[in-house]
């Protein structure tokens, strides 16, 4: 694997690794000791040692442990976003369950990124773990972190116009589909969990995140919601009120019958699994009875999708710019003029309960229809 490089006259990214272990501190300077574009600015064994480091050496990246003494990740994550908002890469093990769940909390408190922890200076993926490990500090570190705030406050800010679409628009459809990758974890719960138990369609999500965490994102979301979430398994049948995420090494796709299908084929555009690879499949099984919509994330993944359901009919929201961690992907959909709404993801949620409770009343009203006497 090629790992990026910065330009040799820009300064360095100073990465502060917060870890009581002493081990995972070595393995982790380690890995960033032969980086002339990466600096260990400083070490800190707990959470309130994390807070203080931060606000004196001011890093440009934190890698955050989650288990620790006197404050643990999570603590200190809220309080750094706080009062000096940072990047922070959570390093997590991806055997705990408690780990995992804590690692999306962390995720849902302002954390840009979950990574696994490395298991030794002489693992045999200690070279895979390094180049993640180097891949996402250097993603992260140009990602524009705010002060945390009354998150609902944020995502009220719809426009006129578009609040009266999201009042007056319903439509049949047949499948929800979702494209996320950085943030998109807490945005997910917050749409997942506004929505009815009963709700009328099956919901496919491609999040970007890490295979040893898809399962553990899978609990936490139905944990945490009234809908169950699976991960996608090979010909699966699609469920109404049921959520599918794509395991984290292969693509996942939709077939005529409501069939699921996984494809280890290559990456798009270096994501595996692509949610334009979702989106297209899609496009192709339900033409115009769908809804695509793509959240907050790096780059451009799904959009190419986005484009084929666009055109065969089906209805496309893009997250607002200001509830979005990176306005990334819903900014190149948006550019592409294939976005009929752009919403926050309470007014997301929202729309699919509309959309949700037209299709419920067409189908009373079909089953009704029979029992109607006849007209003379």
């Amino acid at each position: 694997m090629t790992l990026p490089s910065l330009d040799s006259s820009a300064s360095p990214i100073r990465v502060l690794i917060v870890d009581d272990s002493l081990l995972i501190q070595t393995i982790l300077k380690s890995m960033l000791a032969d980086r002339p574009d990466i600096q260990v600015a400083g070490v800190a064994t707990n959470g309130q040692e994390a807070i203080r480091q931060t606000v004196r050496l001011r890093p440009n990246v934190i890698t955050m442990d989650i288990r620790m003494p006197q404050m643990d990740g999570l603590e200190s994550i809220r309080h750094i976003l706080r009062v000096q908002p940072t990047p922070i890469i959570v390093v997590a093990s991806s055997i705990y369950a408690a780990d995992y769940n804590i690692a999306f909390n962390a995720l849902e408190a302002g954390a840009l990124a979950v990574i696994e922890k490395p298991h030794g200076l002489d693992a045999s993926d200690y070279e895979a773990a390094r180049d993640q490990l180097i891949t996402t500090i250097k993603a992260m570190a140009g990602v524009k972190v705010i002060a945390r705030r009354d998150v609902s406050a944020i995502a009220s800010r719809i426009g006129q116009m578009t609040a009266m679409l999201h009042s007056f628009v319903v439509r049949p459809f047949h499948i929800v589909a979702i494209g996320a990758s950085t943030g998109g974890p807490a945005v997910i719960k917050q749409i997942l969990g506004a929505l009815p138990a009963n709700f009328a369609a099956p919901i496919a999500v491609v999040q970007h995140v890490l295979p040893p965490f898809v399962a553990g994102l899978a609990e936490w979301l139905s944990t945490n919601g009234r809908l169950p979430v699976t991960v996608a398994q090979e010909g699966e049948s699609l469920l109404s009120g049921h959520v599918y995420l794509a395991p984290g090494h292969c693509h996942m796709t939709v077939q005529p019958g409501n069939v699921i299908r996984l494809e280890k084929t290559e990456p798009v555009k270096g994501q595996r699994p692509s949610a334009t690879r979702l989106f297209e499949s899609v496009a192709r099984t339900y033409h115009a009875d769908a809804v695509g919509i793509i959240l907050t994330g790096m780059g451009d993944d799904g959009v190419d999708g986005l484009v084929n359901l666009s055109q065969a009919g089906a209805h496309v929201i893009a997250q607002d710019r200001y509830s979005s961690v990176v306005f990334g992907m819903p900014a190149a959909a948006i550019e592409r003029n294939i976005v009929d709404e752009v919403l926050s993801p309470d007014a997301i949620a929202i729309r699919l309960t509309k959309l949700h409770t037209h299709l419920r009343q067409l189908a009373q009203r079909s089953k009704a229809a029979p029992d109607q006497p006849a007209r003379s």
